[in-house]
Parts: C-alpha cells; structure tokens; sequence
C-alpha cells in the first residue's frame, strides 16, 4: 500500500510525470542549409501532436531527431527524463521506446506480415516466441490485418502494409509512436484505412508526433498542431485556434493554399 502512495505522491508533484518528449535549443545542417532552428517543444504523455507546413519546412527532419535517425548539431532532447544515448545498445533500446512510422513502410520483404511483427520483440526485447505470436496476431486483428498474418509484405496493398507497420511498431510497447508521413505513399482509397488505425490509437491516449499533410486528421485526432516553415516552429495551437485563427501571416498563407483546394 505504501508503495502506491509513495508513486501517487510522485505523480501529483509538479509535471514529474507530465513531460514525455522535451526538444530545447535543438539545431541541425545539412550542409549549408538550417533544417532545425532553436527548435523548443515538449510532448506530454498521452498528448497528440500534429507536425504541419510547408515541404522543406524541416518536420521530417525534426520527427526523425527523437529517435537519433538524424543527429543534431546542438541542443538536448531527453525522453521519459533520460537524454538520447549517442549509439550501441542504448541506443537500440531508446527505439524501442520510440515507435517510428515511415512514409515507405520499411517491412521486410522476406519475412511474413506476422514475422515482421515479431521479430523486434524476439531480438530487442527478448520476449520468448509464443509469447511474442501471441501478441503480433493480437495487434494485426487490431490494425485489421489478422487475415493477412502468413502473407508476405509485397502480397499487400499499400494500406495493408503501412497498418502491418503500426503493428509492428506498437509490438515493443513503445512510449511515444513517431509518424513520419505516413499516407503520403498511399492512393487515396487507401489513406482513410490507415488514418482510423491512428485516430483509434489517440483515443487510446498512445503519445504520438504525426508529421501530415492530413488536415482532417490534424483537427480531429491532435491536441496540439505545430505549425513549422523555414526550419522554426512559427506557432502551435489546439487545432480549433489553429484552423479558425492562425496568428502569423505564413500559417494564414499555407492555409489558404490547402484548404480552398
């Protein structure tokens, strides 16, 4: 009983428990270019922030610092409290901590969608096979490819794939999912198939950082829309202040530009 208490009180201290993904002073190069500017956001557990903009506005780049798939020139990022280890085992391990989705699907061709699923959870996280079956068939019928589970990857359609990925993702138990475009490889048939995958892990309170081109989603499954240009977090807002009323005059310009198409 102590214990509990002794947690609840932990919990109930100021934001101890609060801040999941906390990005401050973060830059990066390419080269010449200034991908990442002074970036500084923090995530809260359970919230769901929606990275939007421009192309070339730097949101990949920042999506793919969180889990050191890019390197960053200066700043600190710390997740769950604990900065990002440079490489090795640590390294490996924070990933799987850190969930990832790319736009191209990233699965392995030689290996069947439930294979997929477990492989990350045999090698990186040592679960044992049936345990780790047991839990890839759970997640397919989840994501709503049960039926697709002794296929190969390339039998799929794009959004079967692309939800196979989720799956596998999900299958380490990740802390916070990272959505790196994810239906912009899609046909448009195929995007709504993968959205309602995401709205449901939202609802579920998973923590998520989705960069899209998806407005729709970004109104109704973000509780925070960041809006970056030019490598700099220009504003953020509740994705009702956002759409109904952008502060700066580049957010009220690339609105204008999407939403009359």
């Amino acid at each position: 009983m102590s214990e509990v208490a002794v947690s609840k009180d932990h919990e109930d201290s100021p934001r101890a428990q609060e801040d999941l993904v906390v990005l401050s002073g973060v830059n990066k190069h390419f080269g010449a270019l200034h991908v990442l500017q002074d970036i500084d956001l923090t995530i809260g557990r359970g919230e769901v922030v929606v990275v939007i903009g421009p192309s070339g506005s730097g949101k990949s780049t920042l999506c793919r610092t969180i889990n050191r798939l890019e390197t960053i020139d200066a700043g600190t990022i710390t997740i769950d409290g604990k900065p990002l280890p440079a490489e090795g085992r640590e390294l490996a391990r924070l990933r799987s901590d850190v969930g990832m989705v790319f736009q191209s699907f990233n699965l392995f061709a030689h290996k069947t969608v439930l294979e997929n699923v477990m492989l990350g959870q045999i090698k990186v996280r040592r679960t044992a096979k049936a345990e780790a079956e047991t839990k890839a068939r759970a997640l397919l019928e989840r994501v709503g490819v049960a039926a697709q589970a002794e296929k190969y990857p390339a039998q799929l359609s794009g959004g079967q794939q692309q939800r196979v990925a989720i799956a596998r993702a999900l299958a380490m138990g990740p802390k916070v999912m990272l959505f790196d475009e994810p239906t912009s490889a899609l046909d448009p048939e195929m995007i709504n198939e993968v959205l309602e995958v995401m709205q449901q892990l939202a609802r579920e309170g998973m923590t998520m950082v989705v960069v899209t081109h998806e407005m729709g989603f970004a109104r109704s499954a973000a509780d925070r829309v960041v809006f970056m240009a030019d490598g700099r977090i220009v504003e953020q807002a509740t994705p009702e202040e956002f759409f109904s009323n952008p502060r700066s005059d580049r957010a009220k310009d690339f609105l204008s530009k999407i939403l009359h198409h």
